[in-house]
Parts: C-alpha cells; sequence; structure tokens
C-alpha cells in the first residue's frame, strides 16, 4: 500500500535532466575529490563496539530502575541476578577479546 504512490512518483513524475541536476553536490560547493575513498576499518569496529555496549546500557538501565522491586520479590530474586550477571560476563569476555585483539588501539 505504501509502495503504490512511490511507484506512481516515479512513473507519472517528470523526467528532465541536466548537467547540474546530474553533478554531484556537497554543501553547495564542487566536489574537491571523489567522494568513494576507502575508509580505516578501525572506523567500523570503533562504531560496531559503540553500538555493542550502547546496546548493553539499553538493556541494562530498565532493569536496574526496577531493580528494587526484583529484589523484593522471592521467586526471581536470585535468578533475575544471576541472568544479568551473565549478560554483562558475556559481554566482558567480548571486551576482554577486543581489547587483547588490539581492536582498542588507535595507531
Amino acid at each position: 500500500m505504501g509502495v503504490l504512490p512511490v511507484l506512481l512518483g516515479w512513473l507519472l513524475g517528470p523526467r528532465r535532466p541536466y548537467a547540474e541536476k546530474l553533478s554531484p553536490y556537497e554543501c553547495g560547493f564542487e566536489a574537491f575529490e571523489d567522494a568513494r575513498i576507502k575508509f580505516d576499518v578501525r572506523y567500523y569496529l570503533v562504531a560496531i563496539i559503540f553500538i555493542i555496549f550502547d546496546l548493553e546500557i539499553a538493556f541494562l538501565f530498565p532493569w536496574a530502575s526496577i531493580f528494587k522491586e526484583i529484589v523484593a520479590t522471592d521467586s526471581i530474586k536470585l535468578f533475575g541476578f544471576l541472568e544479568m550477571l551473565v549478560f554483562l560476563g558475556i559481554l566482558l569476555i567480548g571486551y576482554i577479546y577486543a581489547w587483547a585483539k588490539g581492536a582498542l588501539e588507535w595507531e
């Protein structure tokens, strides 16, 4: 249903290509060099590590905010705590592995 308006716009829309419209645009200036330069792999590694630890906080924050209620209930007191320790342990192992492989070095 959402594809129909896009398809109609593509089929019925005007097609008037010209040189300025087809040229690369970068902040109102002509491009200084080729935009397809290679990035160092370390940028991607840092981005992936950031995403992993950002997701860790996304899982850890709700658990920490209801920790008092978890401790108050006898049925999941130990289980909930051990489950979070296993989660943090897996992340710690991954962090140590990345550190040992030199993924955190920037030289």
